[in-house]
Protein backbone atom coordinates (compact mmCIF):
# COMPACT_ATOMS: atom_id res chain seq x y z
CA UNK A 1 0.00 0.00 0.00
CA UNK A 2 1.36 3.31 -0.72
CA UNK A 3 2.81 5.05 2.01
CA UNK A 4 0.76 8.45 2.91
CA UNK A 5 2.78 11.27 3.92
CA UNK A 6 1.85 11.25 7.70
CA UNK A 7 3.03 8.16 7.82
CA UNK A 8 6.33 8.48 6.47
CA UNK A 9 6.67 11.66 8.71
CA UNK A 10 6.10 9.73 11.67
CA UNK A 11 9.96 8.40 11.36
CA UNK A 12 11.01 10.87 9.66
CA UNK A 13 10.76 8.76 6.43
CA UNK A 14 12.82 5.58 7.69
CA UNK A 15 11.15 2.26 8.07
CA UNK A 16 10.05 1.58 11.61
CA UNK A 17 11.58 -1.36 11.82
CA UNK A 18 14.89 -1.58 10.79
CA UNK A 19 15.37 2.06 11.13
CA UNK A 20 18.00 1.93 8.28
CA UNK A 21 16.39 2.03 5.05
CA UNK A 22 13.84 4.33 3.54
CA UNK A 23 10.05 3.77 4.28
CA UNK A 24 8.48 3.42 1.11
CA UNK A 25 4.86 1.06 1.81
CA UNK A 26 2.35 1.28 4.65
CA UNK A 27 1.97 -2.12 6.01
CA UNK A 28 -1.28 -2.75 8.17
CA UNK A 29 -1.10 -4.58 10.55
CA UNK A 30 -3.80 -7.18 11.00
CA UNK A 31 -6.70 -8.04 11.46
CA UNK A 32 -7.19 -4.14 12.13
CA UNK A 33 -8.08 -2.18 9.47
CA UNK A 34 -5.78 -0.26 7.00
CA UNK A 35 -7.79 3.45 7.41
CA UNK A 36 -6.03 4.61 9.85
CA UNK A 37 -2.17 5.08 10.43
CA UNK A 38 -2.73 4.14 13.91
CA UNK A 39 -3.21 0.61 12.44
CA UNK A 40 -0.03 0.90 9.87
CA UNK A 41 3.81 0.57 9.69
CA UNK A 42 5.95 2.21 7.64
CA UNK A 43 8.65 -0.06 5.88
CA UNK A 44 11.15 -0.92 3.93
CA UNK A 45 10.54 -2.89 0.37
CA UNK A 46 13.43 -4.91 2.01
CA UNK A 47 11.51 -5.63 5.64
CA UNK A 48 8.39 -6.17 3.48
CA UNK A 49 9.84 -8.59 1.07
CA UNK A 50 11.24 -10.29 4.47
CA UNK A 51 7.65 -10.53 6.11
CA UNK A 52 6.05 -11.62 2.89
CA UNK A 53 8.52 -14.45 2.71
CA UNK A 54 7.79 -15.18 6.49
CA UNK A 55 11.14 -14.91 7.22
CA UNK A 56 12.35 -16.06 10.50
CA UNK A 57 16.08 -15.27 11.15
CA UNK A 58 18.91 -12.87 12.06
CA UNK A 59 17.93 -10.22 9.88
CA UNK A 60 14.70 -9.55 12.24
CA UNK A 61 17.89 -8.51 15.10
CA UNK A 62 16.31 -4.90 14.50
CA UNK A 63 13.59 -5.74 16.31
CA UNK A 64 15.83 -5.56 19.40
CA UNK A 65 15.07 -1.79 18.92
CA UNK A 66 12.07 -1.39 17.04
CA UNK A 67 10.22 -3.52 19.89
CA UNK A 68 10.32 0.33 22.19
CA UNK A 69 8.89 1.94 19.60
CA UNK A 70 6.02 4.13 21.19
CA UNK A 71 3.42 3.14 18.36
CA UNK A 72 1.44 -0.16 19.58
CA UNK A 73 1.11 -0.99 15.43
CA UNK A 74 4.82 -1.10 15.82
CA UNK A 75 4.91 -2.69 18.28
CA UNK A 76 2.45 -5.37 17.61
CA UNK A 77 4.14 -6.13 14.48
CA UNK A 78 7.51 -6.66 16.10
CA UNK A 79 6.06 -8.83 19.04
CA UNK A 80 4.43 -11.16 16.05
CA UNK A 81 7.40 -11.19 13.88
CA UNK A 82 9.85 -11.60 17.20
CA UNK A 83 7.37 -14.80 17.97
CA UNK A 84 8.37 -16.08 14.97
CA UNK A 85 12.15 -15.86 15.71
CA UNK A 86 11.28 -17.21 19.25
CA UNK A 87 13.68 -20.21 19.04
CA UNK A 88 16.53 -18.31 18.40
CA UNK A 89 18.09 -17.04 22.21
CA UNK A 90 18.22 -13.09 20.81
CA UNK A 91 14.73 -13.46 20.07
CA UNK A 92 13.94 -15.40 23.45
CA UNK A 93 15.77 -12.83 25.21
CA UNK A 94 13.95 -9.74 24.34
CA UNK A 95 10.82 -11.58 24.16
CA UNK A 96 11.68 -12.00 28.43
CA UNK A 97 12.84 -8.24 28.71
CA UNK A 98 10.02 -6.52 27.80
CA UNK A 99 6.67 -6.51 29.16
CA UNK A 100 4.36 -5.04 26.15
CA UNK A 101 0.44 -4.10 27.54
CA UNK A 102 -1.98 -6.99 26.61
CA UNK A 103 -3.40 -5.47 24.13
CA UNK A 104 -0.33 -5.31 22.18
CA UNK A 105 0.18 -8.95 22.62
CA UNK A 106 -3.35 -9.89 21.79
CA UNK A 107 -3.12 -7.95 18.71
CA UNK A 108 0.40 -9.25 17.72
CA UNK A 109 -0.76 -13.11 18.28
CA UNK A 110 -4.39 -12.37 16.72
CA UNK A 111 -2.71 -13.46 13.53
CA UNK A 112 -2.48 -17.32 14.87
CA UNK A 113 -6.22 -17.24 16.31
CA UNK A 114 -7.72 -19.84 14.52
CA UNK A 115 -11.58 -20.01 14.36
CA UNK A 116 -13.70 -22.70 16.39
CA UNK A 117 -14.43 -24.94 13.56
CA UNK A 118 -17.03 -28.08 13.97
CA UNK A 119 -15.06 -31.19 12.88
CA UNK A 120 -16.66 -34.81 12.45
CA UNK A 121 -15.04 -37.91 13.35
CA UNK A 122 -12.56 -37.76 10.81
CA UNK A 123 -11.55 -34.35 11.18
CA UNK A 124 -13.62 -32.68 8.51
CA UNK A 125 -15.50 -29.30 8.72
CA UNK A 126 -18.46 -29.52 8.93
CA UNK A 127 -20.89 -26.32 8.56
CA UNK A 128 -25.06 -25.21 8.57
CA UNK A 129 -26.56 -26.94 5.91
CA UNK A 130 -24.29 -30.35 6.07
CA UNK A 131 -25.37 -33.49 5.22
CA UNK A 132 -23.63 -36.16 8.11
CA UNK A 133 -23.94 -40.07 8.79
CA UNK A 134 -24.06 -41.50 12.32
CA UNK A 135 -20.78 -43.30 12.82
CA UNK A 136 -22.41 -45.69 15.51
CA UNK A 137 -25.76 -46.00 16.98
CA UNK A 138 -26.90 -43.29 19.60
CA UNK A 139 -29.71 -43.63 22.08
CA UNK A 140 -31.58 -40.66 22.33
CA UNK A 141 -32.74 -39.17 25.60
CA UNK A 142 -35.92 -38.13 26.02
CA UNK A 143 -37.48 -40.43 23.74
CA UNK A 144 -38.45 -44.02 23.09
CA UNK A 145 -35.70 -44.81 20.14
CA UNK A 146 -32.22 -44.88 19.34
CA UNK A 147 -30.93 -43.64 15.63
CA UNK A 148 -28.85 -46.52 14.13
CA UNK A 149 -25.69 -46.27 12.65
CA UNK A 150 -25.59 -44.85 9.37
CA UNK A 151 -28.64 -43.08 9.88
CA UNK A 152 -28.64 -40.06 7.40
CA UNK A 153 -29.38 -36.53 8.67
CA UNK A 154 -30.06 -33.40 6.40
CA UNK A 155 -28.98 -30.03 6.95
CA UNK A 156 -27.79 -29.83 10.23
CA UNK A 157 -26.84 -26.90 12.16
CA UNK A 158 -24.02 -26.24 14.25
CA UNK A 159 -24.10 -25.41 17.80
CA UNK A 160 -22.63 -21.95 17.92
CA UNK A 161 -20.76 -21.85 21.35
CA UNK A 162 -20.20 -25.39 21.47
CA UNK A 163 -17.55 -26.58 18.46
CA UNK A 164 -18.35 -30.59 19.56
CA UNK A 165 -22.23 -30.13 19.10
CA UNK A 166 -24.48 -30.18 16.16
CA UNK A 167 -28.15 -30.36 15.70
CA UNK A 168 -30.14 -31.92 13.39
CA UNK A 169 -33.31 -34.03 12.51
CA UNK A 170 -34.14 -37.68 13.16
CA UNK A 171 -37.72 -38.82 12.61
CA UNK A 172 -39.16 -35.76 12.70
CA UNK A 173 -37.07 -34.52 15.81
CA UNK A 174 -34.61 -31.68 16.41
CA UNK A 175 -31.40 -33.22 18.64
CA UNK A 176 -28.14 -32.18 19.91
CA UNK A 177 -25.59 -34.62 18.26
CA UNK A 178 -22.16 -34.73 19.33
CA UNK A 179 -19.42 -34.18 16.45
CA UNK A 180 -17.66 -36.96 17.28
CA UNK A 181 -20.48 -39.75 16.25
CA UNK A 182 -20.84 -38.47 12.79
CA UNK A 183 -19.13 -38.23 8.83
CA UNK A 184 -19.44 -35.70 6.88
CA UNK A 185 -22.07 -37.27 4.21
Amino acid sequence: MAINEKLRERNKGICELCNNLASTEAYTVSPKPGDSIDNQVALCTTCLRAIEQKQAGDYWRCLEGSIWSPEPAVQALSYRLLHLCKEQDWAAGVLDAMEPDENIVQWAMSIYDLPDLHKDAYGTVLENGDTVVLTQGLNVKGTSFTAAKGTVVKRIRVVPDNTEQIEGKINDQTIVILTKYVKKG
